[in-house]
């Protein structure tokens, strides 16, 4: 099968030479059981290309289970994965099969796996050596048969010297690992995915088929994509939804991504990145205030003052705005244009669903 046959049969859309480049390797290892390490920035396509080597692979006609481990709370991971017996717990009411057991005999899917607490990184590199693991509050060993393909948007390297990955457990995973580029880095495949959504769209919805007009494809090819292919597809889509003419022009795009070009403009605001956790995601989520930019705008203007010239600026400290109000605000607003979803929510925002769910208990939002 050629490489352009391979694309079309698992819906992996590029004419880049990158893209092309991972196909083959792709086709090389995806008949293999060899753990295979999916990495590259949030939105690029990892699940799809996740899917592509579980279709390709011996194991296809079994089962594909997808966790995302960024989205379970860590306390209950573990009894995901591995599953539990009755009484195991307070509210294991029954006995239930963990991920692992579903997906006997076909592809695990770890998405998130940096998310992932040193304590169940212990688990389950004792299943990928041994293919062998306890339930919770069994005494019995399961044996199973499960390919791991696993994915990451962090880079777990510097997760490893810092001591939040396990070093046996990364070179475990990263076997074979393919790394991503993300879109801005492989502008060949902007047209092409574009017009791929454009097509499912119009199928979907029972529309005509739309094209591009040149400045159209102007302004996507020297647009900076910063949420990658997954903000192509949803400024796309939704650019169709909003349009009343019949047809997508420039203008179409200017609502979805004048607010992110100003999001770039904005993007030399001082981040300080050596910090806990907790306060990398407060960051991300402050750098993602899209429609509340002057907040963002007076924050940097703040930090170029001291407090000796305060009274000389004339600067009103009731303007002040606490950035716990900032981060609500920004929840509040990626939920009402993602319409509650909040998978998309956390996507939008940049941070782990773990991350969102506290920050929504957090804030009181619901």
């Amino acid at each position: 099968m050629t490489t352009e046959e391979f694309q079309k049969k698992h819906n992996i859309v590029g004419n880049s030479k990158r893209t092309k480049d991972l196909v083959a390797i792709i086709q090389q290892v995806a008949t293999s059981d060899i753990s295979i390490l999916i990495t590259g920035e949030s939105g690029v396509g990892k699940e799809v290309f996740a899917r592509a080597i579980h279709e390709a692979s011996n194991r296809a006609k079994q089962r594909l289970v997808n966790v995302n481990c960024g989205a379970i709370p860590e306390g209950l991971l573990e009894s995901e994965l591995f599953g539990h017996e009755k009484g195991s717990f307070t509210g294991a009411t029954d006995v239930r099969k963990g991920y692992f057991e579903i997906a006997d005999k076909g592809t695990l899917f770890l998405d998130e796996i940096g998310e992932m607490s040193l304590t169940t990184q212990v688990k389950l590199l004792r299943v990928l050596e041994t293919s062998e693991f306890m339930r919770l509050g069994s005494e019995r060993v399961t044996s199973v048969d499960v390919r791991i393909i696993a994915a990451t948007n962090k880079p777990l390297q510097q997760e490893v010297e810092k001591k939040n990955f396990r070093n046996d457990l990364y070179f475990r995973l990263k076997a074979v690992t393919l790394t991503i580029p993300p879109l801005r880095e492989r502008q060949e495949d902007i047209l092409p995915l574009a017009s791929y959504f454009i097509k499912n769209y119009c199928e979907k919805h029972s529309l005509p088929q739309f094209e591009f007009s040149n400045d159209v494809q102007d302004l996507l090819m020297n647009y900076s994509w910063p949420g990658n292919i997954r903000e192509l597809k949803n400024s796309v889509e939704s650019a169709l939804a909003l349009s009343r003419t019949g047809k997508i022009t420039a203008d179409s795009f200017d609502l979805l991504l004048s607010q992110k070009n100003d999001f770039e403009e904005n993007k030399n605001l001082p981040v300080y990145l050596d910090k806990p956790s907790d306060a990398l995601d407060r960051e991300m989520i402050y750098r993602a205030l899209i429609e509340i930019k002057k907040d963002v705008t007076d924050l940097k203007d703040m930090a170029r003052l001291n407090f000796n010239n305060v009274q000389h600026n004339n600067f009103q400290m009731d303007e002040i705005i606490p950035i716990s109000q900032l981060e609500k605000r920004a929840i509040e607003n990626a939920l009402t244009q993602t319409k509650w979803n909040k998978k998309l929510t956390a996507q939008l925002l940049d941070i782990s669903e773990r991350t969102l769910y506290r920050k929504l208990k957090e804030y009181e939002i619901n």
